[in-house]
């Protein structure tokens, strides 16, 4: 930036100098001498402007960009906490907040299309997209690039093959998120951890357990469903999986899911594992209602470190969680678009990295979520 502006600054001085000694020579070259002055000074004047609006750009000033984030969903509690910080962060930035509109998709992707052709159509200066199908990826970034608007993408990540385009093409398109395999490994180590003397409570030699899913379609679920698995196996680990269905990452389901588990497997069921902390919560009423005890005759993990989550993890309620740092990545979007904005360029793939949540932490996670 300050090379840019330095570049801008010389330029300008250079031709304010040409312009200084337009009017030396004879007498014979007064009026031609005359004319390129004037026509030197207002390429000066021009030079100036534009040293100047580079300054402005450069400065922060966002008070007149819009801003159009789209989130999947408001009912996920992890999204709400992900686009009020962001929208909080941008205004910090200096953007206004009446210029930044978030809609819910609904889980929908039709409607999510919809909202953001309704944002192309009102010109906003950058998108922010949680898609509500990471397939649909490919679509909404022809749309949006057809429209010369930046684009980052947030939490839901688009394929490889998606991204690479992104970069054959020097689009300025991004992705802002965490690997969603480091958390489905975190998951895996705070139930290996605990030792197989622990887990294998009925002497079968192996680590039973049922999967709550999310979205099959979302890659995070299906990478927290292989790699929780897969941590344990690494170690040596002999599992059984005894049920895995899809929850929808909604607790309501997951509680269903989970009683129909238990009434099916009894007390064989040894580990829950959920894709995400809501589905825990419904897990954990579930598994409350059979008479079982976490920690005691049964262990459950999700992801998120939703603030209830926490709670439970330091009651004992729930044996660990994932904290999806929503303050990193929400800021890291946030940074993203300001970069677009001010013409700079982003990596193409944003890594925020997740954390494990433990009893000795969970505190401290906690603390942050205030």
């Amino acid at each position: 930036m300050k090379k840019i502006l330095s570049v801008l600054t010389v330029s300008a001085m250079a031709v304010s100098m040409l312009a200084a000694c337009g009017n030396s020579g004879s007498t014979a070259t007064t009026t031609k001498a005359a004319e390129d002055a004037k026509e030197t000074t207002a390429a000066a004047d021009k030079a100036m402007a534009e040293t100047k609006a580079a300054v402005e750009a450069m400065s922060g000033d966002f008070s007149d960009k819009k801003v159009g984030i789209c989130i999947y969903q408001f009912s996920d509690n992890f999204m709400s906490l992900f686009h009020n910080e962001l929208v909080s962060y941008l205004v910090s930035k200096g953007f206004k907040e009446e210029n930044i509109k978030v809609v819910d998709g609904a889980n929908d992707q039709a409607t999510q299309t919809n909202q953001i052709q309704n944002f192309i159509t009102d010109k906003v200066d950058v998108l922010i997209v949680n898609p509500v199908n990471s397939s649909s990826a490919a679509t909404i970034t022809d749309m949006v690039q057809s429209a010369g608007i930046p684009l980052v993408y947030i939490n839901r990540e688009p394929s490889k093959d998606e991204e690479k385009r992104w970069e054959d093409n020097k689009w300025n398109v991004c992705y802002v998120g965490c690997d969603a395999r480091q958390s489905g490994t975190f998951q895996g180590e705070i139930i290996r951890d605990i030792g197989m003397d622990k887990l294998d409570m009925n002497g079968n030699g192996k680590v039973d357990y049922i999967m709550i899913k999310g979205d099959p379609e979302n890659i995070d679920a299906q990478y927290r469903t292989e790699y929780s698995v897969k941590a344990l196996q690494d170690k040596g680990m002999e599992v059984n999986k005894l049920d895995e269905q899809v929850g929808n990452w909604d607790q309501a389901q997951a509680q269903s899911l989970v009683a129909n588990a238990l009434a099916k497997n009894g007390k064989d069921i040894e580990v829950v594992f959920c894709n995400n902390d809501a589905m825990a919560l419904g897990a954990l009423q579930a598994i409350q209602a059979a008479g079982r005890t976490v920690g005691k005759d049964i262990y459950l993990v999700g992801v998120d470190a939703l603030s209830e989550a926490c709670q439970n993890v330091l009651a004992g309620t729930q044996t660990g969680t994932v904290f999806n740092d929503f303050l990193t990545q929400s800021h890291s979007a946030g940074d993203a678009a300001i970069n677009y904005l001010a013409g700079k360029e982003n990596e193409h793939y944003i890594k925020c990295d997740y954390v494990k949540v433990t009893a000795e932490n969970a505190k401290d996670i906690l603390a942050l979520l205030k």
